[in-house]
């Protein structure tokens, strides 16, 4: 694991609970992980406190897996001794991770060019101009794209890390972390739901600036990229080309993206129909808002407004109601937690993981941060559930599948009663599909 100064303390925190911790009795294989300064120390962090780490760069060259948590300023240059240590790690076969801002390390060394990856999507935009030989996505999760992988901020970073612990052991031991660690085995969806905006702080200096602003303030009137070209009195292929290297981003892209940031919000703060979060968002027609919405967030607006509804206050001289059983609007809201709520598989048995090399004493020359080699690792294909086996490099497949159809919201009791027979509507319950599934994320 590399840290540096001024990084924050809860990222850097995540290679230690899961991959320095030994949780061999629950099943869990073991890693042997080296804590490494990329800088003098001793490093501060968040809270006032100050970190040593028992290593430096030298040790990276014995490393199977580096993990650079995250970095402090996306504003900063890395140093050069720590880029040019990453940049021989890889080369010489070593696995590199990136935890949120720790991307921008990566990519400072070169390793992610021409290659997918993501970070929190407030720093995307920042990324992707930065380093435009990188495809940064700023919808996942975490990327994995074989012997780089990156992760979105803060708890992505248990994502990612349960990630790799499922590819090179399988699905039974990331489970049995996860259990032990209390969090959900795999999240549903992206972090395209929780996109507040889309553009590079370096933009208010920059003469689109103006267009940029006109265009937020108006996203509920149809226009398009060509009239946006005309308000900054540029030809298109001038105004794309110019608007591309201040973002990162295609304009009609950046206008698409923007209008389903306003739907998102409408859809989470008012009632408003459908249709009527479409007119008010620009979009021509509700079939065309319910399209780029799926694609963006993989739901469509119903099963959003669902997931993330505002909750109203009741007035304090308001009676509050009782839910009755079988009462659907006090039920949770779906796909919030997929395995009951306690990360992991209920029901599901532990068993230890293979420890190859990794479980004894570490011997010189012996790389590290991969308790087995791929070809000593079981085969747990059934109990993967069709998703990235052990060993398996790549960013996955998606399972694109349909969402329930938008129907009203039927109140409890009485109205339920004439729905039909209990086991009808149970399955009726087991025909709707959930969210789509991202292998990635």
């Amino acid at each position: 694991m590399l840290i540096f100064g001024g990084a924050p303390i809860f990222e850097s925190s995540i290679p230690l609970s899961v991959f320095g911790v030994d949780r061999q009795d629950a099943g869990v294989p073991r890693y042997r992980l080296l804590v490494c300064a990329g800088e003098d120390g001793p490093l501060a962090t968040t809270g006032g406190l100050t970190l040593t780490a028992p290593y430096g760069l030298d040790a990276l060259a014995r490393a199977g897996t580096i993990v650079v948590p995250a970095w402090r300023s996306i504003s900063q240059a890395p140093p050069s001794e720590a880029i040019a240590a990453l940049r021989k790690a890889h080369q010489e076969g070593a696995r590199i991770i990136g935890l949120c801002t720790g991307a921008f390390v990566l990519a400072a060394a070169g390793l992610l060019d021409g290659r997918p990856a993501t970070t929190h999507w407030m720093y995307a935009p920042t990324l992707a101009k930065r380093y435009p030989r990188v495809h940064v996505d700023p919808r996942e999760l975490f990327v994995d794209d074989g012997d780089v992988l990156t992760s979105a901020g803060t708890a992505a970073g248990i994502d990612l890390c349960l990630h790799v612990v499922r590819t090179d052991h399988g699905a039974e031991a990331a489970n049995a972390l996860a259990r032990r660690l209390v969090v959900p085995a795999r999240r549903p969806g992206g972090q395209a739901q929780y996109i507040d905006r889309s553009l590079p702080e370096e933009i208010g200096n920059d003469p689109l600036a103006e267009v940029v602003t006109w265009a937020l303030e108006n996203l509920n009137q149809q226009f398009d990229v060509e009239a946006l070209a005309a308000r900054a009195y540029m030809s298109r292929r001038t105004f794309d080309r110019r608007f591309r290297s201040l973002t990162g981003s295609a304009p009609l892209q950046w206008l698409i993206t923007q209008r389903v940031l306003q739907a998102q919000r409408l859809l989470e703060t008012s009632d408003l129909s459908v249709d009527e979060v479409a007119r008010r968002c620009g979009f021509r027609s509700p079939v065309a808002l319910r399209g780029h919405f799926r694609r963006q967030l993989g739901v469509s607006p119903a099963v959003y407004r669902t997931n993330f509804r505002s909750r109203r206050p009741q007035a304090a001289s308001a009676v509050p109601q009782q839910s009755t059983p079988g009462d659907r609007t006090s039920a949770a809201p779906p796909g919030q937690y997929p395995n009951g709520g306690g990360g992991g598989l209920p029901g599901q048995a532990a068993h230890p993981g293979p420890q190859g090399s990794a479980g004894q004493p570490w011997q010189p020359g012996e790389r590290i941060g991969r308790s087995a080699p791929p070809s000593a690792l079981p085969d747990h294909a059934a109990a993967d559930d069709g998703r990235p086996q052990p060993g398996a490099r790549g960013r996955g497949h998606r399972s694109d599948r349909p969402d329930p159809p938008e129907r009203p919201e039927r109140p409890g009791g009485a109205d339920r009663q004439a729905a039909g027979p209990p086991a009808a509507e149970a399955r009726q319950a087991r025909a709707l599909p959930g969210q789509r599934d991202r292998a990635v994320g």
